[in-house]
């Protein structure tokens, strides 16, 4: 069942389905919830899923002011109260909704079992990545629109050419979000999620429940395998794994099986450790 939950961030688009074990999924900055469909068909069994599209995106409403991932924590929090889901949850997030995930996990640990986080970089923009690359994107969107000239290159960043080959109808459904969003509210997510995101770091050690991050090992944002491991090495119950693709989104597309093949275990391990 989908409907529209209101939150301090306007109303969010939430997909609720399945029995079982609650668990969260948010996709990336650009897309919506649709970019998991692959993963939900794996995935579905035994679980309850919750699949929100984050604030500005999807069919959610568009907010009326700025906001911070720490807004975005928090409405997604008001989510899970108003679908009177008062137990801890398994929070999986790809790239935004990852960050999304870390800072809930560190400011309202009670609400988290567990955290996956999927080609999430937790530092903020370098300043080569600000001024070559993402400036430049929201620049070209403000101009542009949702114009082929920037929609294939984006696609190329998120997804990679090996996962629109494999998965041509998945990677056209997953951008056809970014297509048909409604500008303005994109040209704000771009500019609160993306060009103000702070770093994460300092939030990492704060983390106590189960948390395991998923790299993909030819991510050209640069967040690679041993950036993950280099970040899970200062939390205190965390671990990384590396997974097929070139980018945050790829291994949605290319390995979707592995995706929950690797959730499943990973819920396995540690549904006897408390955060």
């Amino acid at each position: 069942m989908s409907s529209l939950i209101p939150t301090s961030l306007g109303r969010l688009f939430v997909t609720d389905t399945g029995s079982g074990p609650v668990t969260v999924l948010v996709h990336s900055l650009f897309v919506d919830q649709v970019s998991w469909a692959l993963v939900v068909e794996s995935l579905a069994p035994g679980r309850r899923l919750i699949l929100i599209d984050a604030p500005n995106h999807g069919r959610s409403e568009p907010a009326d002011r700025d906001f911070t991932v720490e807004d975005a924590a928090r409405a997604a929090a008001e989510v899970l109260d108003h679908l009177g889901i008062a137990e801890p949850v398994d929070w999986v997030g790809n790239a935004l909704g990852g960050h999304i995930g870390i800072v809930l996990a560190a400011t309202q640990p009670a609400r988290i079992r567990s955290l996956v986080t999927i080609g999430t970089p937790v530092q903020s923009l370098s300043f080569r990545e600000r001024w070559t690359q993402c400036v430049p994107l929201v620049q070209g969107y403000r101009l542009l629109g949702s114009h082929r000239m920037l929609v294939k290159p984006l696609a190329n960043a998120l997804l990679g050419s090996d996962a629109m080959a494999a998965q041509p109808d998945q990677a056209k459904a997953t951008m056809d979000a970014f297509r048909n969003v409604d500008r303005p509210a994109m040209l704000r997510a771009m500019r609160c999620f993306m060009l103000q995101r702070p770093s994460l770091d300092n939030l990492l050690p704060k983390i106590t429940a189960p948390t395991l991050m998923i790299a993909a090992d030819r991510d050209p944002t640069g967040w690679v395998p041993a950036d993950a491991e280099k970040a899970v090495a200062g939390m205190p119950n965390a671990s990384a794994v590396a997974v097929k693709g070139a980018g945050h989104i790829a291994p949605l597309l290319l390995e979707p099986d592995r995706i929950a093949e690797i959730l499943q275990d990973f819920w396995a391990h540690s549904a006897n450790r408390t955060p």
